[in-house]
């Protein structure tokens, strides 16, 4: 078989959803996998489901964060145990479908692209598909990502045999952007397979949903992070503006 999958999952207060999660990585047709789910100091049951899960499933791995430290440090957190040739995120409310893992390796076998990502369907919270299908570019470069972030978290798929283990930003938002350009600073391009082959599930009042309230992180993403001058920043800024409104038209 091909190599190991590694998928970091963080969570934090996600019980209503992270039960249909994992039974979506469980379903895959790929089977050699460990999902390493970091918990960000959760106040529900979902320590509890996810360890009544793992003694059934040895695959699933518990991470308990002692305090409350954010989404990048608790991704980084999964990224240190990451042991595969393969590394993946999926967020602890959305789904994928069967066949990712598998076309996700078929396509880097393919293509010889290192960094693939894929399509997806959007779904609101009960999984009613109430908005159009996100269908990505099939190439995007570093560029491209600072004009418009086109590759989701929950299907990005990096061979890290190939290209190295690399961490997120410690920032607040975007710290999945900052890892992808990471990468896309050493190779020309990722790729992407047009196919939807998972379910991003927009919650209410999702921060990614309100770009008023992006606005600043985008902004200090651009100058602090990646040290852009103001003249391209204010360049790329309008070209993610529009293009976010486009993306969420319907």
């Amino acid at each position: 078989m091909e190599g190991l999958v590694s998928i970091v999952t963080p969570t934090f207060n996600s019980e209503k959803y992270i039960s249909e999660t994992i039974n979506s990585v469980q379903n895959q047709t790929y089977t050699n996998w460990e999902m390493i789910i970091v918990d960000d100091c959760s106040s529900d049951e979902t320590t509890k489901i996810v360890s009544q899960i793992a003694e059934i499933d040895s695959r699933i791995k518990l991470i308990t964060l002692t305090v409350n430290s954010g989404p990048a440090k608790a991704r980084n957190a999964g990224i240190e145990r990451v042991s595969g040739k393969y590394m993946t995120f999926l967020d602890a409310d959305d789904i994928w479908f069967p066949e990712f893992l598998k076309k996700s390796i078929d396509t880097i076998k393919t293509t010889d692209i290192h960094f693939v990502f894929s399509s997806y369907r959007r779904a609101d919270e009960d999984l009613q598909f109430v908005y159009s299908d996100f269908i990505v570019p099939q190439k995007v470069t570093y560029t491209d990502i600072l004009k418009t972030n086109s590759i989701s978290c929950l299907t990005a798929f990096i061979d890290i045999e190939k290209l190295g283990k690399k961490r997120m930003p410690d920032i607040f938002k975007r710290q999945d952007m900052g890892l992808w350009l990471k990468y896309l600073k050493e190779i020309p391009f990722a790729y992407g397979i047009q196919e939807p082959l998972a379910v991003y599930r927009i919650r209410k009042n999702s921060l990614s949903r309100n770009k008023s309230k992006l606005l600043k992180y985008q902004w200090q993403f651009y100058r602090e992070v990646e040290k852009i001058n103001v003249v391209k920043s204010l360049y790329y800024m309008f070209h993610w503006m529009y293009r976010g409104f486009i993306k969420y038209r319907n």
